[in-house]
C-alpha cells in the first residue's frame, strides 16, 4: 500500500472515531456501567423556572382607547398578586379570577383621561415581578355623550301607576345596549319590561299595577356604554322610590260620578264633569297623575281653543294634571249645577272646591285615574300612557324583545 494510501486511511479512522465520541455525548447524562467514575453520583441540572409573561387588553401606550373598551390583564407561567388601574379620572375597581391568572375591570373607562396599570405577579419560584403600561382613553364632547335622568326622584313615594321614565338628552340609536345596563328591582318582586317611547325615552312598568307598599330600586349603569353612532352614555343613575297606597279614582263620564277606591275600599264618590261631547271630548283610557299645582292659570290658547270658547282663567285650585294635552282634575266652582249630571267642560274633569281639596290632599304623583264612557281613546304617549297597551304589547316595545 502507497505511503499516501496509508495517510489517507489514518484519517478516515479518525474522523470515524471523532463523530463516534460527539455521538455519545447525547445522552452524558446516563451512568455507564464499569465507565470510570460510574460509581460517582452525577449532578441534574437546576429545574428551569417557567417565562413569567403578563398580557393586558390594551397595547401599552395606546392613545384613543375608547371608553367602552374593556380592560383586562393575564398571567402566564405566573400569577396575579394585585392589579391597580389608576387615573385622575378615579380608579377602576376589578375582580380576580379563582386562579388568579386573570383580572377583569368592573369599572368603565372615562373620556379623555390618562390609566397607569401597575401589575404586581409572581413566578413559580415565588418571584415577584412589578410591571406598569400606561394608556389614554379618547376625549369626547357633550355632544358625544348622553346624560339620563330618571324618574321618580330619590326618596320620593308614588302611585301604583307610576313608570319609570328615564330620559337622554342626545338620542340613542344603540337601544340594546343600553338597555342591557338599565335594571329595575323590586321588593316585593314584580315582573315588568322597558318600552322604548323614543330614541330619548325609555319607560318600565310593572305588568299590573305597582303592591303597595313596595320597595323599587333604579340602576341606569350606561357610564361609557356606546350608545351608537359614536355617543356613549356620560354618567350611571340609581335611584330609589316607594309606592305608597293604592288609589284609584275610576271615573264614569255616563255616569259623571268618581269613585275613589284605596287599597281597594270605597272611599267617597263624588259629582263631576267632563269634557262636553263631542265638541271636547274627554279621552277614556287609563291616566296617572303626572304633576299637582294648588293653583294654576289656565289659558285655553296653550291647547289650542280659540275663538268663542276660548278661556283664560287665573288660579284654578287643586289642579292635577293627567296628560301632557291639557286634561285635568281640578276644583270647578262654575260648574257645580251640571256636576253629577251633565258634561259642560273643555275637557277637563270638573268638581266641587271642597271635593277637590280633599282629593287633592290624598293624591301623589303616580295615582291612577280609570275614565269609561267616550270612545276617544288615551293613548301611550299623552301623559303617563303606559297601561293603555296590554302587557304583551307593552314588552314587544322593549329593545331585547
Amino acid at each position: 500500500m502507497s505511503e499516501s494510501r496509508l495517510l489517507l486511511r489514518a484519517a478516515t479512522y479518525a474522523t470515524v472515531g471523532t463523530l463516534a465520541l460527539a455521538l455519545a455525548g447525547c445522552n452524558a447524562d446516563d451512568a455507564v456501567p464499569g465507565a470510570v467514575g460510574s460509581d460517582q453520583p452525577s449532578e441534574s441540572p437546576s429545574a428551569t423556572v417557567p417565562a413569567l409573561r403578563l398580557s393586558t387588553s390594551i397595547e401599552k401606550g395606546a392613545t384613543g382607547v375608547p371608553v367602552d373598551h374593556p380592560v383586562t390583564v393575564a398571567a402566564h407561567g405566573g400569577t396575579l398578586d394585585s392589579v391597580k388601574v389608576a387615573s385622575p379620572a378615579g380608579a377602576l375597581g376589578g375582580e380576580l379570577s379563582a386562579d388568579q391568572t386573570r383580572w377583569t375591570a368592573t369599572d368603565r373607562l372615562e373620556p379623555g383621561a390618562s390609566y397607569t396599570i401597575t401589575t404586581t405577579a409572581e413566578k413559580t419560584d415565588g418571584t415577584q415581578v412589578t410591571r406598569t403600561t400606561r394608556f389614554s382613553t379618547q376625549a369626547l364632547t357633550l355632544d358625544q355623550q348622553t346624560y339620563p335622568s330618571v324618574a321618580p326622584l330619590a326618596g320620593e313615594t308614588v302611585g301604583v301607576g307610576m313608570p319609570v321614565i328615564v330620559t337622554f338628552d342626545v338620542p340613542v340609536t344603540d337601544k340594546a345596549s343600553f338597555e342591557k345596563h338599565m335594571t329595575v328591582t323590586s321588593q316585593p318582586a314584580q315582573p315588568g319590561s322597558w318600552h322604548w317611547i323614543s330614541s330619548t325615552e325609555a319607560h318600565w312598568r310593572p305588568k299590573s299595577y305597582w303592591k303597595a307598599g313596595t320597595n323599587v330600586d333604579v340602576d341606569v349603569d350606561v357610564n361609557s356604554v356606546s350608545a351608537g353612532n359614536g355617543i356613549y352614555g356620560q354618567e350611571s343613575r340609581e335611584v330609589h322610590f316607594k309606592v305608597g297606597d293604592a288609589h284609584v279614582y275610576r271615573v264614569d263620564m255616563v255616569t259623571h260620578q268618581m269613585k275613589v277606591f284605596s287599597n281597594g275600599k270605597l272611599l267617597r264618590t263624588i259629582p263631576i264633569t267632563t269634557g262636553e261631547q263631542p265638541t271636547y271630548t274627554t279621552r277614556s283610557g287609563t291616566k296617572v297623575i303626572i304633576e299637582k299645582f294648588a293653583s294654576k292659570d289656565m289659558n285655553s290658547e296653550t291647547v289650542g281653543i280659540t275663538g268663542a270658547d276660548a278661556y283664560n282663567i287665573e288660579g284654578v285650585q287643586w289642579a292635577m294634571r293627567l296628560t301632557y294635552s291639557g286634561e285635568f282634575i281640578h276644583a270647578a266652582p262654575w260648574s257645580v249645577g251640571s256636576q253629577g249630571y251633565a258634561n259642560v267642560s273643555h275637557g277637563c274633569t270638573g268638581m266641587s272646591t271642597a271635593n277637590a281639596a280633599w282629593l287633592y290632599a290624598m293624591s301623589r304623583r303616580g295615582d291612577v285615574v280609570e275614565y269609561t264612557g267616550s270612545d276617544k281613546p288615551m293613548t301611550l304617549t299623552n301623559g303617563y300612557g303606559d297601561w293603555n297597551e296590554s302587557f304583551k304589547q307593552y314588552e314587544a316595545g322593549s329593545a331585547l324583545s
